[in-house]
C-alpha cells in the first residue's frame, strides 16, 4: 500500500471500490490527492502526507466529542481509564457511573444525553434499537399509498403549478378512499428568485421549505394564472412570488405579532435563511449571481459588517422571505393535519433529498457543515458509463463529528416536523459517498465513508420520538451488509416491480421482501403504462440518448419479451394485451403490487391514473419536461374515473385496515 492510499484510509477514503459487475477499480492517486486536498489533508508531497497522517492520529487519539450507543448495550469510551463519571441526562438529572477501563454498564433511558469524565464533555445518545414502524402504528396491517409530485396537483382553484394548498386537498380525496399514507416529493427551500431552479432535489437548504409552496389564496389574493398541461417554471414563479407579495403586503400589519413570534421561535437559523433569500434575489437581478460564491467578498460572512447593513437596509425583503417560511409551515402542516383527519393511519410521507447546492443557503450561513469543493454523485456503471457528478455537496463526515451531529439531526427533524413518515433519497449516502472535485470527471471520484453506525442510531432516535416511519431508497449497487442494516434498525427498504426479477423473469409477489416497501415504480423510472408502450425506450432514441441505430430493433425486441415475462407473472389468466393496450396491465400491475408481503405499497399517481409519462427522465436537462408535468384533472375528479376508481377498490380489497 502507498503512503497516498494509506493516508486516504485514515481520512475515510476508499483508495479501492467494486463496480457493478463486481470488478475492482483502483482510485488513481491524482485524485485521491485532490479530494484529499479538499477534505484538509495535503498530499502533494512525502512530508505533507506524513503531516496530514500525523494531524489525523492526533486528533483520533483526543477522541471526540460525540458517541453513540444502542439502549442496553455497555457503553465504551476512547479511553482505557477507569473512576468516576458525571452523566446528566437529557430530562436534566444527573447520576455518578462507574467507568471500568473505559467501558461504562448500559444506561437504560435512551435520549441525547451528556458524560462528563476525565475533563473531557461527551455527547452521548443513547439510542433505541430500531425505528418506529408500521406495525406500531396500526399492527399487522398491509397499508397502500399514493406517491405524488406536488407541482403536478390541481384543484378548483386555477394555478399554474401546485402547492401545499392542493396537497391538502389531495390528502383529503386519497383518505377518504382508504389511502393510510401520501408520499410526496421534497418540500425543501430552493431559490425562490431563480424560475430555472426548480429542481427539488437540488436544494438550497433542507432545513426550511420551498416558499413558493404556500398558498395565498386563504389571504384573498385570488389566481388568475394558465392552468397548462405543462408548467412553465419561467412565467408560473414570478407570478406566484407577486401573489406572495401583495398577500404580506395586504396582511403584513395583522401578521406583525405572529411573525415576531415565528421568527423568535426560528432563530439565527431562520433569520440566515431569510438574509440569504433577500441577498440571492438581489444579486441575482443584478448581476445574475447563481449563489454566494458569486457575490462581492463582503458578502461572503453572514456576520460581516457589510451583511448587516444590507439587512438593516432590506428589512422588509427579509421580513417577507421570512413570511414565506410561516406561510409555507402553516400550510403544509394543514396538509398533514388533513391527511390525519381523512383517516390515514401515517399520513405525509417526506422525501429527504440527498444533498443541496453548495451556492445555497445552508452553504452560506454554515459552510463548514459541508463537502466544500466537492460534489457527490455516482461511480461509472452500466446506465452512467461515465459516472454521475450531481453539482450538489453533502455533510462533511468530520465536521458531523464535531458537531455532534446537529446539523444532521436538524436536518431530520425539519423533514419530520409536518408527516408521518420519511423517505431518505440515496440512503446508501448515509453509509458512503462518491465524492468527485468540482470540475474534475465524474469517473475520477471515490468513496468517502460516513459515520453510518452513529447516523442510524439518530434516525432510529428521531423517528421513534416522532413515532415515523422511514424508507431507504436502496436502489443501485448495494453496499455489502446495507440492507441487513437495514432490517436490524427497521428502516423499510425499496422494491419496485421492475427489479424484482430473477434469473427466470419477474418473480411472483409472495416472494417480495417483508422489510420493504413495494412499488410499481418511482419517479424517475417509466410508468406501468409508458414502459408497456416502449415509451422509455421511445425517449431514449429520440434524445440521441445511443448512437449505434441497429441497437433500436435489439432494444425493441428485448422489451417485447419482458412484456411476456411480466404478463405470464401477472397471471390474470387472459390473453396477453397488445403495447398499447395499457389499461388492463396497469389494473394487474397494481394487484401484483398490492398483493405482496410487503407492509407497505406505495403506487405513483401517474400509474393510479394509467398515465404514459413519467415525472422526470435522469440524465436529462430540458430535453425532457422534467418536473413540469401536471395531472389531467383535479384529484377529487381524477379519482372518480372508473377505471381509477377500480384500481383504488384493488389496493382497499388487498389490503384493508
Amino acid at each position: 500500500m502507498s503512503n497516498i492510499q494509506a493516508l486516504a484510509i485514515a481520512a475515510g477514503l476508499q483508495p479501492e471500490w467494486q463496480d457493478a459487475g463486481g470488478r475492482r477499480q483502483t482510485v488513481s492517486d491524482d485524485a485521491l490527492r485532490t479530494i484529499l486536498d479538499r477534505l484538509g489533508h495535503p498530499s502533494d508531497n512525502e512530508k505533507q502526507i506524513a503531516d496530514s497522517l500525523t494531524a489525523i492520529a492526533a486528533r483520533n487519539a483526543r477522541g471526540g466529542r460525540f458517541l453513540s450507543v444502542d439502549v442496553g448495550r455497555p457503553i465504551r469510551l476512547s479511553t482505557e481509564a477507569s473512576g468516576e463519571a458525571a452523566l446528566i441526562l437529557e430530562d436534566g438529572t444527573s447520576a455518578s457511573v462507574t467507568s471500568d477501563h473505559g467501558t461504562l454498564k448500559p444506561i437504560a433511558q435512551t435520549g441525547y444525553h451528556r458524560l462528563e469524565f476525565a475533563g473531557n464533555v461527551i455527547d452521548l445518545l443513547v439510542a433505541p434499537r430500531r425505528c418506529f414502524t408500521i406495525a406500531d402504528a396500526v399492527g399487522a396491517h398491509k397499508l397502500w399509498a399514493p406517491a405524488v409530485q406536488i407541482p403536478s396537483l390541481r384543484d378548483e382553484t386555477p394555478t399554474a403549478f401546485g402547492d401545499f394548498g392542493t396537497l391538502a386537498d389531495a390528502a383529503r380525496a386519497f383518505g377518504r378512499r382508504g389511502a393510510d399514507a401520501l408520499a410526496i416529493s421534497p418540500t425543501h427551500a430552493l431559490f425562490p428568485a431563480d424560475a430555472s431552479r426548480y429542481s427539488p432535489y437540488a436544494p438550497s437548504s433542507r432545513q426550511f421549505l420551498n416558499g413558493l409552496y404556500g398558498n395565498p389564496s386563504a389571504f384573498g389574493v385570488p389566481s388568475d394564472d394558465p392552468v397548462p398541461d405543462l408548467i412553465d417554471w419561467q412565467h408560473a414563479i414570478p407570478a406566484k412570488l407577486e401573489r406572495l407579495r401583495n398577500a404580506f403586503a395586504q396582511h403584513a400589519a395583522q401578521l406583525s405579532e405572529t411573525l415576531i413570534a415565528f421568527r423568535r421561535e426560528g432563530g439565527e437559523d431562520l433569520e440566515r435563511h431569510a438574509e440569504f433569500d433577500a441577498l440571492h434575489a438581489h444579486f441575482f437581478a443584478t448581476t445574475g449571481a447563481k449563489g454566494w460564491q458569486q457575490w462581492p467578498a463582503g458578502f461572503h460572512d453572514p456576520a460581516s459588517p457589510t451583511v448587516r447593513r444590507f439587512v438593516a437596509d432590506h428589512a422588509e425583503d427579509v421580513t417577507f422571505y421570512a413570511f414565506l417560511q410561516w406561510l409555507a409551515r402553516r400550510d403544509l402542516d394543514a396538509a398533514q393535519t388533513a391527511a390525519r383527519e381523512s383517516g390515514m393511519a401515517i399520513g405525509l410521507i417526506a422525501d429527504l433529498a440527498v444533498g443541496m447546492d453548495p451556492g445555497g443557503s445552508h452553504g452560506w450561513s454554515r459552510r463548514g457543515d459541508l463537502l466544500t469543493g466537492l460534489s457527490i454523485g455516482a461511480p461509472p456503471d452500466p446506465l452512467g458509463p461515465d459516472g454521475q457528478s450531481w453539482g450538489i455537496t453533502g455533510f462533511d463526515p468530520q465536521a458531523l463529528r464535531d458537531t455532534a451531529f446537529a446539523p444532521f439531526i436538524a436536518t431530520i427533524r425539519a423533514a419530520l416536523a409536518h408527516a408521518g413518515g420519511i423517505r431518505i433519497d440515496h440512503a446508501f449516502g448515509l453509509r458512503r459517498l462518491w465524492v468527485v472535485h468540482e470540475g474534475a470527471s465524474a469517473a475520477d471520484g471515490a468513496y468517502l465513508d460516513m459515520p453510518f453506525d452513529d447516523l442510524m442510531r439518530i434516525v432510529a432516535m428521531e423517528l421513534q420520538r416522532a413515532r415515523a416511519i422511514v424508507i431507504g431508497e436502496d436502489l443501485g449497487t448495494v453496499p455489502d451488509g446495507f440492507r441487513e442494516a437495514m432490517d436490524a434498525r427497521a428502516m423499510l427498504g425499496m422494491r419496485v416491480l421492475w427489479f424484482e426479477r430473477d434469473a427466470d423473469g419477474f418473480v411472483p409477489p409472495a416472494t417480495w421482501s417483508q422489510d420493504a416497501v413495494a412499488m410499481t415504480g418511482t419517479h424517475d423510472l417509466a410508468t406501468v403504462a409508458g414502459w408497456w408502450k416502449g415509451r422509455d425506450i421511445d425517449w431514449t432514441w429520440e434524445l440521441g440518448r445511443k448512437s449505434d441505430a441497429a441497437d433500436e430493433p435489439a432494444d425493441r425486441a428485448a422489451r417485447a419479451e419482458d412484456r411476456e415475462a411480466l404478463w405470464s407473472v401477472l397471471d390474470t389468466g387472459t390473453p396477453q394485451p397488445a403495447p398499447d393496450d395499457t389499461d388492463p396491465v396497469v389494473d394487474a400491475a397494481i394487484a401484483h403490487v398490492a398483493s405482496t408481503p410487503c407492509a407497505l405499497a406505495i403506487i405513483p399517481v401517474e400509474d393510479l391514473a394509467g398515465l404514459v409519462e413519467q415525472p422526470n427522465l435522469p440524465g436529462t436537462i430540458d430535453e425532457h419536461p422534467n418536473w413540469r408535468r401536471r395531472m389531467p384533472d383535479t384529484t377529487e375528479a381524477l379519482l372518480a374515473r372508473p377505471e381509477v376508481a377500480a384500481r383504488l377498490d384493488t389496493l382497499n380489497a388487498k389490503r384493508p385496515l
